[in-house]
């Protein structure tokens, strides 16, 4: 890493100001500190700033690494699911993880350079620095799309969601709802045949010529989108080529469904890192628990109306994105609420309104998205009336003593 940091320090020179290619100083500044430890710090004696050794890019890739389990499965599902979609019998997994790789790469890559892109532009329009809050943004929006969805569609969401969602908010930190959730929600209200129904949860072509053929036609329900076509008490689940989906099976993820969303347990191994790092809220991600279990077992006992009713409470968790968006979108700490009760409330009222979208609106089987969007608007409402609790109460109680006197 010395050459690295040499070269770094010959160039500063050209990027400060009065320097040939000072307008692009914000530029030379993303690469040094993305690579390096900023040098340049708050004095010790200035007792207004707080020093501490996690800074917003040790937070930012602390997530991406809670992610990788999710991350490593999706890309062995998507292979796994593409071998039954072919009718094999072996599946060796290397090339199952390869051609999983090949499949979610390219869809990674165009999201960086575009949100990147505009981050880029953006910064040097403004001349601040550059915020490290797209490293997680950019890997996200690939994991929570299905592995079909074409480039340029992805292109035009990461655009989408970075200008208005982010940027004209004011950047990293000032945004109100998540990032990523806004690309899922533009691409799916924008382009709805693409981003569900029964052909777009299993990469069924070769990639770069790799893997086997899949037969025309082919298309494969995710758990969610059969209890949602179904009549009445769904029958058994059954994936590619009829097996039955049991609670194993949906637990450890292989079952159709979004590149990263489908593991439970990988989704639990992301929540540990996150937890034992500081990073993520304890608080919301339980409170997320509950509220799902408890609006499942509302909906399961007292009202076996709609397909999705029938499912047991810890079903909810298992099938689609809940668990995903419980453990990785809602402690998004810019875009939820801040009050140790008002987390408790914010978390239990997604996991309430995931249930009762995905229970009693058979045209949207998932709900997890739209709940954690919908939550972010009143997040900081949430604060607000939790804060102005505290100092009425605290008036209260302070009044009742004066008068005592």
């Amino acid at each position: 890493m010395k050459p690295i940091r040499a070269f770094l320090d010959k160039v500063r020179p050209n990027f400060e100001p009065g320097g040939r290619m000072s307008a692009l100083g914000s530029v030379y500044e993303g690469f040094e500190s993305f690579l390096y430890t900023p040098r340049t710090t708050s004095a010790p004696t200035l007792a207004t700033h707080i020093h501490d050794a996690i800074d917003s890019k040790r937070a930012m890739i602390i997530v991406v690494l809670a992610l990788m389990p999710c991350f490593f499965f999706g890309m062995y599902n998507t292979g796994y699911q593409h071998w039954l979609a072919a009718g094999q019998s072996t599946f060796p997994f290397w090339s199952l993880m390869f051609y999983g790789l090949l499949a979610i790469l390219p869809k990674v890559v165009v999201t960086y350079l575009v949100g990147l892109g505009i981050e880029f532009a953006v910064a040097q329009v403004k001349k601040e620095e550059i915020q490290e809050g797209f490293l997680v943004t950019g890997i996200l929006i690939p994991m929570i799309c299905p592995v079909e969805t074409p480039l340029w569609m992805l292109a035009v969401a990461t655009a989408f969601a970075v200008i208005f969602a982010k940027e004209v908010f004011g950047g990293t930190g000032y945004n109100i709802v998540n990032v990523a959730l806004v690309a899922r929600a533009f691409l799916f209200f924008a382009y709805p045949a693409q981003m569900s129904g029964d052909d777009v949860f299993v990469a069924t072509g070769t990639m770069f010529g790799f893997g086997p053929e899949v037969a025309d036609g082919f298309t494969c329900a995710t758990p969610l989108g059969q209890i949602a076509a179904s009549s009445g008490q769904p029958a058994e689940l059954t994936g590619i080529g009829g097996h039955l989906i049991t609670m194993w099976d949906a637990f450890i993820g292989l079952i159709p469904g979004s590149f990263g969303e489908t593991s439970t347990l990988c989704c639990m191994i992301g929540a540990a890192i996150l937890l034992m790092s500081g990073i993520g809220s304890w608080r919301i991600m339980l409170s997320v628990l509950v509220g799902a279990l408890f609006m499942g077992w509302i909906a399961n006992e007292l009202a076996p109306l709609y397909p999705a009713s029938y499912l047991k409470p810890g079903e909810q968790l298992l099938y689609g994105g809940l668990a995903f968006a419980g453990v990785f979108m809602a402690t998004d700490p810019v875009t939820a609420c801040r009050t140790k009760l008002g987390k408790l409330i914010y978390g239990f009222l997604i996991g309430v309104i995931a249930v009762i979208i995905r229970t009693y609106n058979n045209g949207y089987p998932e709900g997890a998205m739209l709940a954690v969007l919908l939550m972010n608007v009143f997040a900081s409402l949430i604060d607000w009336m939790v804060v102005r609790s505290n100092i009425n109460r605290r008036r209260a109680r302070l009044i009742s003593k004066t008068q005592k006197v």
